[in-house]
């Protein structure tokens, strides 16, 4: 599939257009993305999370992480491919188009040297959640690691243990700060997404909706960004164009929404954007 962002001279993310892939693509073709996993009793979060990338159209999708997690993901899932992780991350071979960590992971010492490991790799990266907030008393050290391919997506309470001395009241300029300073596409979550990138440039997702705000429901949109990612797509198109189809699935599903079935909303909002032709 082509994704096609679509933002407004106000910078609004408006609906983004989707076109159909080559009659002769393969699942390699539209990318390969990993999701770390969290530990057992802690995996719906990346569950979540690859079942999100699978669904925006990523062709395989892995979930890595240590066995006893895998075999609670093994019980749920069948077309996502579970790996091992070892500390030499093999994992992450040249055929892995992007990854997504920090959901459910657990704030640790691991945790943040397993993200700085696989931010070496150079490759598109999703961090969310724990994997932020391991940084919480030095940002710095993230920072430093962090290449233009990054995404980071705070909700407000991350963002402040990232960015402290960064005033939230003008939400726009504080995301304009916070990914000046990072170096990274910083997407910071609210009733209205701001995405912002080191440069000064910035989109705003306003269609949204309350009922979005269900436990599970963040990382569900970091499995879209994730799964956009792997299918080629830069930081910020991924984030802008994730942004949106996550505040599709809340306008159009309204009351009695959870995380669990927005996976299957998915295709409804894609195919909402479908451009046949």
């Amino acid at each position: 599939m082509t994704f096609t962002s679509n933002i407004g001279g106000d910078g609004t993310i408006r609906r983004p257009s989707l076109t159909v892939p080559p009659r002769d693509t393969h699942k390699y073709r539209r990318g390969h993305a990993v999701i770390i996993s969290g530990p057992p009793l802690r995996t719906g979060a990346s569950r979540l999370t690859a079942q999100a990338a699978l669904a925006v159209g990523a062709g395989l999708v892995s979930i890595a992480g240590e066995c006893e997690a895998l075999r609670e993901h093994a019980a749920q899932v069948n077309a996502i491919m579970l790996r091992e992780m070892d500390a030499g991350l093999s994992v992450i071979d040249d055929r892995v188009m992007s990854v997504a960590i920090g959901p459910g992971a657990g704030v640790s010492d691991a945790l943040k040297a397993t993200v700085c490991r696989l931010l070496a790799r150079n490759i598109p990266i999703v961090i969310d959640a724990d994997a932020m907030t391991s940084f919480q008393d030095d940002p710095q050290s993230l920072f430093d690691c962090l290449h233009p391919q990054t995404i980071l997506t705070p909700h407000e309470g991350e963002f402040r243990r990232l960015f402290p001395d960064i005033d939230l009241k003008d939400r726009v300029s504080a995301a304009v700060a916070a990914a000046n300073r990072s170096g990274a596409i910083l997407l910071l979550k609210g009733p209205e997404t701001v995405v912002a990138d080191p440069h000064g440039m910035f989109a705003i997702n306003r269609h949204s909706s309350p009922w979005l705000a269900t436990a599970g429901s963040g990382d569900v949109l970091t499995g879209m960004i994730c799964g956009l990612l792997a299918q080629g797509l830069t930081a910020f198109e991924a984030a802008t164009i994730s942004a949106w189809l996550h505040g599709d699935i809340g306008v159009k599903s309204g009351p009695g929404l959870t995380a669990d079935n927005m996976i299957d909303q998915i295709a409804l909002v894609l195919r909402d954007c479908l451009i046949e032709g």
